[in-house]
């Protein structure tokens, strides 16, 4: 079938994005579902930074692709040998598809999915090779195994969760990055406990939802920490303790006296080589500093390891928020219907299709929080 789908071609394009245009709508051709996989109708799509990562080259990744990795739609076609899903059913995509049976699978750590990491770099599906093609039929990639950016998309059966179809779609895409991620930092990788003191920096949609997530999962301080006042006063506005620009010279400091020498927790979603050394020198002796944040892999940063042995400190990653999609997903869905977790609170702009380039250069200003593409 014939779908409209924002390709990228080229990366590295200058901005302002309005003008360079790095993400084309064109028309490319979908095959159908294979064995094991599902056609799914797009119907919202979040812009992350892991997008804007691939589009301005700190994430190398293979083109032509189609983008789009956190989005939600409705299930229209299953290929053979799925057997657990109904047309019409509503899912979320997991932009790394989980197979269940490698190593890291079987001993219960599924974000570490080796046969997943696989066909994500190689820009496939899981069950190998592409179904995209351009007009010239040539083969156009997949992102992360979704490639949401598109009317209609084809996945993996491992790559999607079946969700509560009362929830609206704008709102359900954000669960597929944002939530999962930033929630998940919080719960699975550093096990929050009730009553512990929490820097987040980076703001974004995963840093917003890990303060959701703070705040639910009962940190008794939140201290946020962003270059951009805007942002700081809306931290502030969803439950936040206190704000620290960390761009000042004694932003360090500034934690350390809020939170009586430094935070049991510290979390960097910024993607930025500086930002986690600041979340790491603010975190307290015996405390835990998680990343989510990917710069480019060229990027390194400083440790004294003297001062990680004496402190007994921790340095954790954290990939889609160790969580196991199918268990989490729903779980976050109602904390959300509940009211725990008003995650609708981070949408800022929706938009059309035609409009994502325009979207992007309002991520890479950091003038929006979670933007969502709508289809009609």
């Amino acid at each position: 079938m014939k779908i409209k789908a924002a390709v990228l071609h080229q990366m590295g394009e200058q901005r302002p994005y309005t003008t360079s245009k790095p993400l084309i709508i064109e028309t490319v051709d979908l095959q159908p579902p294979r064995s094991g996989e599902v056609l799914v109708k797009i119907r919202a799509a979040g812009l992350c930074h892991s997008d804007l990562s691939v589009i301005d080259g700190n994430r190398p990744r293979q083109v032509p692709m189609v983008l789009g990795h956190e989005a939600t739609g409705e299930v229209v076609e299953l290929g053979p040998d799925v057997y657990d899903l109904a047309i019409g059913d509503h899912v979320v995509f997991s932009f790394l598809p989980i197979c269940n049976h490698c190593m890291p699978c079987m001993t219960g750590r599924p974000a570490l999915c080796e046969n997943g990491l696989v066909a994500n770099n190689k820009g496939e599906l899981m069950g190998g090779g592409v179904r995209l093609q351009d007009a010239h039929q040539q083969p156009v990639h997949h992102h992360m195994g979704v490639s949401g950016f598109a009317e209609y998309t084809v996945v993996s059966r491992k790559s999607i969760v079946k969700i509560d179809p009362t929830v609206p779609f704008e709102i359900a895409a954000l669960f597929g990055c944002a939530v999962m991620t930033g929630v998940g930092a919080v719960i699975n990788t550093a096990k929050l406990s009730l009553g512990q003191t929490v820097l987040i920096t980076g703001m974004g949609g995963i840093g917003f939802a890990a303060l959701l997530g703070a705040i639910a999962g009962g940190a008794s301080k939140i201290i946020v920490a962003d270059i951009n006042k805007e942002k700081l006063d809306k931290a502030i506005e969803l439950g936040a303790h206190a704000v620290v620009d960390s761009s000042q010279p004694d932003a360090v400091e500034q934690v350390k006296d809020l939170s009586n020498g430094g935070v049991d927790i510290g979390f960097e979603f910024a993607g930025v080589v500086q930002a986690l050394e600041f979340t790491y020198n603010a975190t307290g002796r015996g405390g835990k500093t998680v990343t989510a944040g990917l710069p480019h892999p060229s990027k390194m940063m400083q440790l004294s390891p003297t001062k990680l042995v004496a402190d007994e400190r921790t340095l954790q990653g954290s990939y889609i928020g160790s969580c196991v999609p199918i268990r989490d997903i729903p779980a976050y869905i109602a904390l959300y219907q509940s009211g725990r977790l008003p995650v609708d609170k981070l949408m800022t702009h929706t938009l059309r299709l035609d409009e994502i380039n325009e979207g992007f250069e309002r991520l890479a200003k950091g003038d929006a929080i979670r933007q969502v593409i709508t289809f009609p």
